[in-house]
C-alpha cells in the first residue's frame, strides 16, 4: 500500500515578518503623503504605493513551496513553477536553494533562503550536541569546579530551518521520484497579478516625472 503524504507548505518566517513591517511602513508614509501632501505629492505617493506594495508582497509574503504526492509547486516573486516529482533531477543547496529539472533547468526556491549565519549557529549546536553525547563538558562560569554541562537541544536543532526543509523535500523526491502518479509536464506561469500593478505604478511614476 502506498502511503499518502499530506500537502505541505514551506515559507520563510523571516520573510513574512519583514514583509509585514515593510508594508506597515509603506502604508504609514504613503497614507500620510496622500492626506497631508500638496500639489502633485499625493499623486506621487499613490503611484509609489501602487509600485511598492506588489513588489514588497512579491519578495516577502508571496514566496512559498507547496508539495503533495504528485508535484512540487514553487511560488516565486514573479513566477509559479509546477514540477512533477518524476521531472526533478535533484535538489541542491549552496548559497541558494535550487531544484534542478531533468532537462537541466534550475529554479530557485525563494521561500527557502539560505542563511549562512543560521548555518553557523546550527553547526555550533551540532558540536555541542556531539560533545554532550560523548559525555564531555566545557569550561564555564558558575558551574561546579568551574565547569558547566552543555545545553540540551531539541532533535533537529543542529540544522538551519531552510536546510531542514530541503531535507524534507529530498525525502519526498526519493519517495515519489519514480511513481507513475507523479508524472507530467513542467509548467511555468508568470504572476501577472504582481507584474501588472507594479508595472502600472512604474508607468504612472514615469509620467509624473516626465511632465515635471
Amino acid at each position: 500500500m502506498t502511503t499518502q503524504q499530506s500537502d505541505r507548505t514551506y515559507r520563510s518566517s523571516a520573510g513574512i515578518i519583514g514583509g509585514a513591517v515593510l508594508l506597515a511602513i509603506a502604508a504609514w508614509l504613503g497614507i500620510d503623503a496622500l492626506v497631508t501632501g500638496h500639489g502633485r505629492t499625493p499623486w506621487f505617493a499613490l503611484a509609489g504605493l501602487i509600485l511598492a506594495v506588489p513588489l514588497i508582497v512579491a519578495f516577502t509574503l508571496r514566496p512559498a513551496v507547496h508539495t503533495n504526492d504528485e508535484r512540487l509547486r514553487i511560488r516565486n516573486p514573479f513566477r509559479v513553477i509546477v514540477l512533477p516529482w518524476t521531472e526533478i533531477a535533484t535538489l541542491r543547496s549552496a548559497y541558494s536553494n535550487e531544484v534542478v529539472a531533468k532537462s537541466g533547468t534550475k529554479y530557485q526556491l525563494w521561500a527557502l533562503p539560505v542563511s549562512l549565519r543560521a548555518r553557523k549557529k546550527a553547526a555550533r549546536r551540532a558540536t555541542r550536541r556531539a560533545a554532550q553525547a560523548s559525555g564531555q563538558v566545557r569550561p564555564g562560569i558558575g558551574g561546579i569546579g568551574g565547569f558547566t554541562a552543555t545545553r540540551q537541544f531539541p532533535e533537529g536543532a543542529d540544522r538551519a530551518e531552510s536546510d531542514r526543509a530541503m531535507d524534507d523535500l529530498r525525502e519526498l523526491l526519493e519517495a515519489r521520484g519514480e511513481k507513475e502518479s507523479a508524472q507530467g509536464e513542467i509548467t511555468v506561469r508568470w504572476a501577472y497579478e504582481v507584474v501588472g500593478p507594479a508595472l502600472a505604478g512604474a508607468v504612472v511614476l514615469a509620467i509624473l516625472f516626465a511632465v515635471g
